[in-house]
Order: C-alpha cells, then structure tokens, then sequence
C-alpha cells in the first residue's frame, strides 16, 4: 500500500522508524486571493465556494457528517472532497487532530489555534503577504513545530493544509526561489491547467519588488511576495519538530513548495533540522498524475516522496470513483492519512475503502436531501 518515488535511502529507515507509531495530525488553514480566480481551482465549483472552502474541511475534519453544517463541503465540478477520506482515517485509528488558523477571511466555527495571520492578496501582485506577517507566522510555525514534537501521546507528525489555490502559490513559491517547475505540479483539474498557472505567476514575479539576479532574495521575502500564509506556518513546524521527531508534509505539489522553503531557510539562516526524519506523503493520483512531473520534482529537490496506493475504483460512490479520473487527487492531508493508516494498523485497501464509503455514507444520511453528494450507485460494487 506504500511506493517510494524518491530518496529510497532514506524513505526505507524513516518508514522503519514509524511503523506502528501513532501519529498526531496538524492542519493548517489558509486563503489565498489566488484561488478566487476563474478556472484556476476545482476545489468549490465557484469562486463563492472557494472562499469558505476551508472553514467547511476544517468543520467536516472536527464535527464529522452534521444535519445542519454552518459551512458543507462545496460542491466541485466533480468528486468529493479529501477530508473525506482524512476524517475517516483520524476517527477510524483515534489520530488526534490540530486545526490552525494561518489566515483566513474568517475564523473557523471549531476549535483552533489563531496564529495571527491574514489572508493573501493574489500572487499576481506580487504583493501577496507583508514581509512582517510572514516572519511572524514562520516564527509560529517553528514555536508550534517544537511543541507538537514534545507531545508524548503521538510518536511522528502530519502536517497537512487546506488552501485553495496552493498548487499555484506553490508553483510561483518555487519558481521564486529558483526551481525550475513549470509545467510540473499538479492540479485538482484531470489535466493540470499549466498554461494559467503560468501566465498568473510570470505576473506576480514581474510585480515584486524583488530582484533576482546572481543570488536568490532571502527565502521569506520570496514567500511574501508569492506565497500564502500556510507556507511559512508548515515550513517553520517541520524545521523544529524535525530535530526530535519524524514528520511527514501531507500533501503533493504544495508540500514539495515548503519542503523547498524549509531547505532554503536553513541554507540561508543557518538553521538546524534533520532532512533525514522528514518525508512527502501524497496520493497515487498526484504521483502518477500525467499532466504533472511530481516524482522528477521531488528528485529535483532531492526530498524524500511517498504515495499510498489506495484506490477508489470500486467505491460505492461515482463521486469517490471520480478521482480514478483524475478529479481532486489530494487534499487535506488524505495521502498522509491512508499512508499512517497503513503504518499504524496495517490498514489495506479493503479497510480504507470501506472506512472511506462509510464516511460519505454517512455524510449523505446526516445531510439527507440536502446533501450535494450524488447517491451510491450498484454499477461498480464493493468487493466482497
């Protein structure tokens, strides 16, 4: 149920270490103007979804399937959402969770942590995050990176996101700092929609005030310019927690952007981690993704990638059969979850399909007919 892509010197011991630890799960919750724009998400139907996005995989991730949520998982163009599959592992294996703000336009209605961030104007200004902002919220992350580690009822940390437009914060994040990946991250579209992704971000770096010349701007001041607040938070938590625990960055693209920011940091500021105790975790749809190169930028950023094998083919559900064709892919952490699944307790296909149709089951009795998830279908059965 597990596939190294990248670093198998050093994914094989990390995976030993882990193997029957119990992690504990951190999300972080940002917004990014970004996501707002036209076509470039599929994670909300429309623009109005997108903007609470957030609020409703945090509200799902704590409180579960509701009659009445104050914000329900969006519509998308198609699929489900991630948390889905995120909330089934955590209540499933009783992983604790997290919730924190980094910026959003409003508060999430469960309990969280506030780190005193804002919201990020589009990248296309260049302009996205004042510099002081993102020091503050890279000095929370490094804080709330210690004291998670020194927690003694988890063993290893998943630090995942929520952040609609973060593939492409994530693409100008990198190209930022000097990484060459056009064309090479994913989407939650079937086929990457590279050319806008490309057209905002060679927009955004024409508009800061930075300059790039013989050396790159310092790594914080690229994520100001470029990035979104969840960048800095899950940079500085990994940095720390590295020391003393294992980590794993639950996500693709995006993760892959603050593993970049994290090795840039401690190059730049001279400060200590331990690369060897820190991994990607994503799903088999963003390695395998044709329209994205996520193995040959993990190996470009010489990080160590991992993918569940999970499949949803035989889901119950054509809107969970739905990422079999490319749609969503990952999100909120669902690839690190399956994988912990898998570390923990020997989770395989046949239980996390199940725990996974049971969650939208359960979701669709909870909303009844108000719910926006299509009803099961018999065409594609479980297996026995």
């Amino acid at each position: 149920m597990i596939t190294i892509h990248s670093a198998p010197q050093r994914a094989t011991p990390w995976l030993q270490r882990v193997r029957g630890q119990r992690p504990a799960l951190a999300l972080v919750l940002g917004f990014t103007e970004t996501g707002l724009i036209p076509g470039i998400s599929a994670a909300g139907a429309t623009p109005a979804d997108r903007r609470t996005t957030a609020l409703a995989d945090a509200e799902w991730m704590v409180n579960g399937p509701q009659p009445h949520p104050t914000f329900p998982l969006p519509p998308l163009q198609a699929g489900a959402s991630p948390a889905l599959i995120s909330r089934a592992v955590i209540t499933g294996q009783r992983i604790p969770l997290t919730v924190f703000n980094a910026g959003l336009p409003q508060a999430p209605t469960v309990a969280h942590v506030d780190l005193g961030g804002q919201p990020a104007q589009c990248l296309t200004t260049g302009q996205a995050l004042p510099l002081s902002t993102v020091n503050h919220l890279f000095q929370a992350g490094l804080h709330w990176g210690k004291t998670l580690a020194a927690d003694s009822t988890a063993d290893y940390l998943l630090l995942a996101e929520c952040v609609v437009g973060g593939t492409s914060t994530a693409l100008a994040l990198l190209q930022g700092l000097g990484i060459d990946a056009m064309d090479r991250v994913n989407s939650s579209h079937p086929i990457c929609n590279h050319d806008q992704k490309r057209e905002i971000v060679q927009r955004g770096i024409a508009q800061a005030r930075l300059h790039w010349g013989q050396t790159t701007p310092h790594p914080l001041a690229v994520a100001a310019a470029l990035g979104d607040p969840m960048q800095p938070v899950v940079a500085g938590m990994a940095l720390a927690a590295s020391r003393t625990q294992s980590v794993m960055l639950a996500g693709g693209t995006q993760m892959l952007a603050v593993y970049a920011l994290m090795a840039a940091l401690a190059q730049t500021d001279a400060l200590p981690w331990h690369p060897e105790n820190v991994v990607v975790g994503t799903t088999r749809w963003v390695a395998a993704d044709p329209t994205g190169d996520t193995v040959g930028l993990a190996q470009a950023l010489n990080a160590c990638l991992l993918a569940t094998d999970l499949s949803l083919g035989h889901s119950r559900f054509a809107a969970l059969r739905a990422y079999e064709q490319g749609f969503v892919k990952e999100g909120v952490g669902a690839g690190a979850c399956a994988l912990a699944a898998t570390l923990y307790q020997g989770w395989g296909q046949s239980e996390l399909l199940a725990a996974i149709d049971q969650a939208l089951t359960q979701k669709v009795e909870a909303e009844g007919r108000h719910t926006t998830e299509p009803k099961p279908t018999d065409d594609h059965p479980s297996p026995p």
